[in-house]
Parts: structure tokens; sequence; C-alpha cells
């Protein structure tokens, strides 16, 4: 462990460090799929289904990097992979194992999932130039072959894109974990290892989502309506909107939510608990009326402006009254579904208004990158709430599959306490009271 921080090692050293036979990991198990079989998605719980088991280390292949995992996170991918919705991963990862055969390691019995982490270069596998071992790192989710051309104008297009820790094994919420060379990028040192780890994910999705020309462009003075404002996803956006002079409208559930997305610098703020919004009259009836009494509120907030952009993940619960209460010419920039996937919405909202839905999946290396900047930067700052260790990895995930969190859960790996990993202590200084506040504790 000691060899893993210390600023004294070097890289020849990290790379005659001998490698474990295994390791422990945070795994799904495929003889468990049919589990919470009749359970509502509420009553099933990732704590039941995630378990902690030793791992044979791979050894990294043609472009690969194996790195040992400081600290992680729990995105709401992990719960889908532990609830086994909409299917379960195995199918996934015996989809990928066809593919070749170096990908056929990841066709297993068990899941390591986790598609956050921070870390140290452990061994990089042959074609590796940039990185090394003792490098301090930080990993996007986006994993590609890049061997068609659709991805190379963005990597999201490429047909082989895979989510890993999700779509592949060996993810992050393990003691070590195997990535492609192509989705590491500079730990901001000025971050504890668990912060670091926190952002990789939703951090880069909302960047693409809201900022880069794929997703919603965002320029100076735009209204963004953000929904879950003060949640693992929604907090980063929040903070984009903001870095970049925009507008953000949050939309929190509760009291305690609204004081932290203001504590953000967030002025326009609706607590929907508070003031009663029901978009569904029934399972299968939305109530416009409610749409208009939203749109209302929002103009009420914003001097009478409807919103530029809309932040939207929550689905089918929301997506009705975030198609009726952006503008003319506006954007509905849509990713995961939390609450259903079958969206509906009046569609004369959208096409006699000329307005536009677009999906956003992720990042590309070039927008994960540019959000990771940011956070290195310390202009975007890492929101935690509760950081477990990894033998609690499951107990991490029900706080994120009840919603008993604000921002992001963080899990220990090897890192035997919070607080570690720091090394740029000047610009952790200048931004200490930020970095604090943000935590959400």
């Amino acid at each position: 462990m000691s060899a893993l921080i210390s600023d004294e090692v070097t890289s020849a050293d990290m790379a005659n460090l001998p490698l474990p036979e295994s390791y422990r990991g945070a795994v799904v198990r495929d003889d468990e799929v049919d589990m919470f079989e009749g359970m509502t998605t509420a009553e099933k719980d990732p704590a039941k289904s995630i378990h902690l088991q030793d791992i044979p280390t791979p050894e990294p292949g043609l472009g690969e990097v194996l790195v040992a995992v400081m600290a992680s996170a729990v995105n709401y991918n992990t719960v889908w992979s532990a609830i086994f919705e909409p299917l379960p991963t195995f199918a996934f990862l015996r989809r990928y194992g066809r593919t070749s055969e170096l990908a056929a390691r990841h066709d297993q019995p068990f899941h390591v999932i986790g598609s956050d982490m921070s870390g140290v270069v452990l061994r990089t596998g042959p074609g590796v130039t940039h990185w090394r071992p003792g490098d301090r790192v930080v990993a996007h989710c986006l994993s590609v072959e890049l061997e068609a051309p659709d991805g190379h104008n963005d990597t999201m297009l490429d047909p082989a894109q895979r989510i890993w820790g999700f779509e592949t094994n060996y993810g992050g919420l393990a003691e070590l974990a195997l990535v492609k060379a192509n989705q590491l990028m500079p730990k901001p040192e000025h971050l504890s290892w668990e912060e670091a780890a926190a952002s990789g994910l939703v951090n880069s999705t909302a960047y693409r989502q809201l900022v880069s020309g794929n997703g919603g462009g965002m320029k100076q003075g735009d209204n963004v309506l953000i929904w879950g404002a003060a949640g693992g996803l929604g907090s980063y956006a929040t903070q984009l909107v903001l870095n970049g002079g925009g507008v953000p409208v949050c939309v929190v559930s509760n009291e305690r939510r609204a004081e932290q997305v203001r504590s953000m610098g967030a002025d326009l703020v609706i607590d929907r608990s508070a003031e009663g919004y029901r978009f569904w009259k029934d399972e299968h009836t939305q109530d416009p009326g409610e749409w208009k009494r939203f749109g209302a509120r929002i103009r009420e907030l914003t001097g009478g402006e409807d919103v530029d952009i809309v932040f939207e993940h929550p689905g089918r619960e929301t997506f009705g009254a975030s198609v009726y209460v952006t503008r003319k010419g506006g954007s509905i920039i849509t990713c995961a579904s939390t609450s259903g996937y079958m969206h509906e919405y009046d569609n004369r909202y959208l096409w006699m208004s000329l307005k536009r839905i677009i999906g956003s999946h992720f990042a590309n290396y070039r927008e994960a990158w540019e959000a990771n900047r940011l956070i290195a930067k310390g202009r975007i700052h890492p929101t935690l709430s509760e950081v477990y260790p990894l033998t609690e990895t499951g107990q991490a995930a029900r706080d994120v599959h009840r919603n008993a969190h604000s921002g992001k859960v963080g899990v220990l790996c090897l890192a035997p306490e919070e607080g570690l990993g720091v090394r740029d202590h000047e610009l952790r200084a200048r931004h200490e009271t930020a970095i604090n506040r943000f935590r959400n504790r």
C-alpha cells in the first residue's frame, strides 16, 4: 500500500511490484439473476445481490492498463446491474466475449461492476505508450474498439461502444481494474482519492449533455431546467450551467436539497414536493394542467422566460412536462430514464414549436477529458454524500437505489481511509471551502 501512495516510488519500482494472483471485487453472479423474480423494482435490494469475492487477476492485453484502484463510486448503472434490470448484464458480457479472444476473458459467471475509479497504474499492455506504472489516474467509462469508421468523428457512435463496468467486466468497484489506455485521464491532484473517483461518469455525462455541440451547446444566459439538481448527475449539471454563464432552474425533492443547490450558487429553485406537482393523474393519464402550472412557476422565477434547455434524466414521470415547458426552438436533452423508459408527450408542443429532443449518452474521450480538466482547475467540484468501504458496496448501491443520497456515493477500495491522495495543497487550500461545501454531508 505504501508504494502505491508514495511520491518517491519510481515507475520502474512500480513495474517491478509483484502482481497478486487475485484481488477483491464487488460482483453480481450469473446464477442469481432470478433472485428478485416477481418483485417490483422498488422492492429489489442491491445489498442482497452484490457480493465481495476474490477475482483472478487479468493480464493487460493490447492497449490495456491494469490499475490499482484507490477509490470508486456508485452510479445508477451499478443499481441496474445489481437488480438485473432492464436485463442481466451477463447478456452484455456474453455478447462482448464473442467478439475476440481478448474480449472472451470478460465472459465470466461473475461481473465485477463499477464505472468510476481513481488509482495508480500498475501494468501496461502492448502498444500503450502514453501511460506508465506509477501514474496517478482517473478513468472515464467509455470502452471503444474504433475498428469501424462510424466512431472516428464521435466515439460515442462507434458500433462497438460499451460502458466499462456495466457492459464489460473488471470494473472499478474493486481493488484492481482493467481498462483501455484511452479511458485514462490525469488525477486532479488537489483532490483525495474518493473525491477524484466521484466525477468521471456523471461529470462527463453532464458535460456532453449540456456543453458539447453533441448535446445542448449551452451558451451564456441560457435558462436550463435541471431535474434532480442535487443528485449525482444534477449536481454537476448545476455547476456546469453556473460555470458557463447559464441560469439553472433547479428542481429538487425537498427543502434540504433546495438548500444544497442554493449553496452551489443557484438562485432559482423549485421544491416539487412542497409545491405538489403531480404530472400523472394515474398510471396511464398525464395532467396537462400540471404542466401549465409548472411552466408558469418557471416563468415566475425567470422573469417571464421559458427554459432554453431541459436537462432530462428522470424519463417517463417528467418527460411530458419537459417538452411542454421548453421555449420555442429549445432543446430537451435526454439521458437515462430512471422513472421509466416509455416516454409520453404531446407532440403538438414539439413539432409546432420547433423544439428538439436530443439523445445523449455518456461522452467521448475529448468531452470526458475537458470535463476532467474543469475538475483539475477547481472550476467544478466533486459532490459526495457518504463514503463506504469496499466491503459495504451493497449498502452504497442501496442508498442510490432508494434515493437516500445527495451527490455521489463513494467507495474506498485500496485507500485505507478518506482524505488521502492530495498532492497540490496550494490549489486545495484555495478551494477548500467549496470542496467541503460540495461534500453534502
